[in-house]
């Protein structure tokens, strides 16, 4: 028996084989072909857009696949989430579709935009949330460049976004926030209620969120004498207690711990003038909880 597993094809793509590379499975694309091959003999991997994702894992031609929460609502997909994995092309966060008027339009909230054309990919989702805010404006798909289109050819666009950049880059401003987005990984429900692929799925999951734990995060060890050990823990922020072992030679300890990569130039330093000698840094690829 085997597990048919979405990847999703185009800009999440690296970023997903990375994440998979740090849970323990080795994911090998061709440029020719839409099957990598994966080093797990259970799993089959097909590439997929992430748009068309949960419309295949719906049906059944997946068991299982990646993808945006966004897409799943656009197509309205009944799936089981089995996880959500916060991680996107740029960034390990979440994405934002929103709503985007010129700088120098008049729009300064969906109301204004009653009778107006908004350009967009995420068509259904769009048409849903006018809905909710009672506001009638024609909807039209944009097969892409969608922030080039105001105000010649869209009043306003509704447009996925991470840091605001392209946005601000293209002189529009962002007047609301149509939903919030993260990558999932989803499953379909038949193969959920199959003993051996939920298995399956269950220990996918714990590694993947295991590597997503790991993100930013490096370990440390280091020696300490014994009289110095306090001091040393005082300047160590732990993902829990530290663990503290006996070395061989009489009154000194060995610490290990887990920091955040971004805070171990600044603590490095603090911890050698506490008296911590041996420090070694190493880089991790899993923490499970």
């Amino acid at each position: 028996m085997k597990l048919k597993l979405g990847i999703p094809k185009g800009s999440l793509e690296n970023a997903t084989i990375d994440l998979f590379r740090r849970a323990g499975f080795r994911i090998t694309t061709s440029s020719r072909s839409y099957f990598p091959d994966i080093d797990d003999p259970e799993i089959e991997c097909m590439l997929i857009r992430a748009q068309e994702m949960a419309r295949y894992v719906e049906d059944g031609v997946l068991d299982a696949g990646l993808t945006g929460r966004d897409w799943v609502e656009e197509c309205e997909a009944t799936v089981v989430t089995v996880a959500d994995l916060i991680y996107a092309k740029q960034s390990f966060g979440k994405v934002r579709w929103v709503l985007a008027v010129p700088e120098a339009s008049n729009f300064q909230t969906v109301k204004d935009l009653e009778g107006k054309v908004i350009a967009t990919e995420l068509v259904g989702a769009t048409k849903r949330y006018l809905a909710r805010h009672q506001v009638n404006a024609k909807v039209e798909f944009s097969w892409g460049a969608t922030e080039v289109k105001p105000p010649e050819l869209a009043d306003a666009i509704v447009e996925v976004t991470e840091t605001g950049s392209s946005l601000r880059a293209n002189k529009l401003r962002i007047i609301d926030t149509v939903l919030e987005s993260n990558t999932q990984l989803i499953a379909n429900v038949d193969a959920w209620k199959d003993e051996w692929k939920r298995r399956k799925l269950e220990d996918m999951r714990m590694l993947l969120e295991g590597a997503m734990n790991a993100l930013g995060k490096v370990g440390l060890m280091l020696n300490v004498h014994r009289e110095c050990l306090n001091a040393v823990l005082a300047v160590l922020p732990a993902l829990k207690k530290p663990t503290i072992s006996n070395l061989s030679e009489e009154d000194w300890l060995a610490v290990n711990t887990i920091i955040d990569e971004s805070t171990v130039r600044n603590i490095v330093p603090l911890l050698k003038k506490a008296g911590a000698q041996g420090i070694v840094e190493y880089p991790l690829n899993k923490i499970v909880m």
